[in-house]
């Protein structure tokens, strides 16, 4: 690419589309190290090139024009690319530190590659950081902060059904004099939910992460309980129906079988799908309940029918097990509003002459 005009983000996209999408971790490689010798800087490739087909994998995989095999893959040529562009040179460490960071994943949350777009941009930018990587369990947390008293963590969530973990996971940190800065499509659009955990600040995307650090962060001085941020937890909702979790599933399985005629004809891994399709629902269920938001379960069946319709899987078997759930949850009034809702979203965007002969 040297001696030519600059590419733009768009034409780096491409090749290095097909560059992880083929498996060839070499000509990946090549496409960033070419960019870089025409100029581009490296927090542009990681945040506007890498970024963008690292989103890409994911849309091609939901539409099921890749295969998970292939999305791991092309996943993994995408770790080893952020690596080939920011430690090609032992040399070029900053000579001042700005602070020192953590950055990590919610327990639990193995989609480790936005935090590592974070850390890798912190970096660049001068932090001295401590990436810990996907899934790290709270108590673990709190003590590297016992260890490095950083000036912030910041904690990535890509799956609501994490939030409840998330939210110990702040409470926790702040307990002990340490702020957080929450980020992640588990928070919202718009960080709604970092702020209704505690969360010191919220930030979109990597350089709103590195925005909020360069505009300093206050200490930590009091500790709250869960129900000082969300109330409505005292309604023992969200425990009951965590705790209930495994019969729910059961049962909704058992009569969806009984109701839905195609289920006789599904092969053994067919149920098991049904049945783990059926322990998400649950789980989102569960935590729309727990920071008291509709949306996280309507959001979530939204993208389920799509995946669904992408995989040739009637959306509409979903409404039939949320009418089963819904029966099952007659004692609680919240749950029983957020499952009637979300059987409404479905069957909005479904054709009511099929609906009708499922029901």
């Amino acid at each position: 690419m040297s001696g030519g005009p600059r590419a733009s983000a768009g034409e780096l996209g491409e090749a290095l589309w097909k560059a992880v999408i083929d498996g060839d971790e070499y000509d990946a490689v090549d496409v960033v190290r070419g960019a870089l010798a025409d100029g581009w800087q490296e927090e542009d490739l990681l945040l506007d090139v890498v970024a963008a087909v690292q989103a890409r994998v994911g849309l091609e995989w939901a539409a099921d024009r890749i295969t998970v095999a292939q999305e791991h893959a092309a996943t993994a040529i995408n770790e080893r690319v952020i690596t080939a562009l920011t430690y090609r040179d032992p040399g070029a460490r900053p000579d001042v530190v700005k602070g020192r960071v953590t950055v990590t994943c919610v327990d639990g949350e193995w989609h480790a590659f936005p935090a590592r777009l974070v850390a890798e941009t912190l970096r660049l930018r001068g932090w001295k950081v401590d990436y810990l990587g996907a899934q790290t369990p709270t108590p673990h947390l709190v003590a590297h902060q016992h260890h490095t008293n950083s000036d912030a963590v910041l904690l990535s969530g890509s799956i609501p059904t994490h939030l409840p973990r998330a939210h110990t996971a702040i409470n926790a940190c702040r307990s002990v004099g340490v702020p957080v800065v929450a980020g992640g499509r588990a928070f919202g659009v718009d960080g709604r939910y970092a702020r209704a955990l505690g969360a010191d600040a919220w930030a979109p995307d990597a350089r709103g992460a590195a925005a909020v650090l360069e505009a300093g962060l206050a200490r930590p001085t009091h500790v709250r309980q869960a129900v000082d941020d969300l109330p409505h937890l005292a309604d023992q909702e969200y425990s009951m129906v965590v705790q209930s979790r495994g019969r729910l599933v059961k049962e909704t399985l058992t009569e969806l079988e009984r109701r839905f005629p195609p289920m006789k004809e599904y092969s053994d891994a067919q149920r098991e799908r049904t049945a783990e399709d059926l322990a998400h629902v649950v789980d989102f269920l569960a935590t729309a309940l727990y920071v008291d938001a509709v949306e996280v379960f309507t959001d979530f069946l939204g993208w389920t029918a799509d995946v669904l319709s992408a995989r040739d899987v009637p959306p509409h078997s979903l409404v039939t097990g949320l009418d089963i759930l819904a029966d099952r949850l007659h004692d609680f009034p919240r749950a029983l509003s957020v499952v009637r809702a979300g059987a409404a979203r479905l069957t909005d965007r479904t054709d009511p002459a099929v609906t009708d002969t499922v029901v």
